[in-house]
């Protein structure tokens, strides 16, 4: 039987998500602005995204392609989050597996928006996905059982 424990503790690394994906656009838009201003695209180039990745370097938009990342599994984890919080099922191992996803996913935003070493990310990805679907799982079956 696991310890139950302060149910709030979960919403350290629900909130450091939040946090990463905040600093994430942040530098989505230094790298961009930055580059936009160097170079001086014509304006057209910057009516939609699409036209503006026709023209910008590929590593440039690394934090953009990190920043859409951030909406697909990290929804998952809040919706689970929120519902271990609402049903006061939060314990040591969804703390545990929180702290990973957190903390993997941190690592997966920097090696994306930096140097984007496709099979590093990928590992550091499956790592955090692990984290994610074990709490899901867990939860999920603690319904039901």
């Amino acid at each position: 039987m696991e310890t139950k424990i302060d149910t709030v503790q979960i919403f350290v690394p629900f909130f450091g998500v939040m946090i990463l994906t905040l600093l994430v656009w942040i530098y989505m838009y230094i790298r961009r602005l930055s580059w936009i201003f160097a170079n001086k695209p014509e304006p057209s180039f910057l009516s939609t995204p699409e036209k503006l990745i026709q023209i910008i370097p590929e590593q440039i938009n690394y934090p953009a392609n990190n920043l859409k990342n951030l909406f697909e599994l990290p929804v998952l984890f809040y919706a689970v989050c929120l519902y271990l919080a609402w049903s006061s099922t939060v314990d040591i191992v969804y703390i545990y597996c929180a702290y990973g996803f957190f903390i993997f996913r941190v690592i997966h935003s920097v090696i994306h928006c930096t140097v984007n070493i496709v099979l590093a990310r990928f590992g550091i990805y499956v790592l955090s996905a692990v984290c994610l679907w074990v709490m899901i799982l867990r939860g999920a079956y603690q319904l039901i059982s």
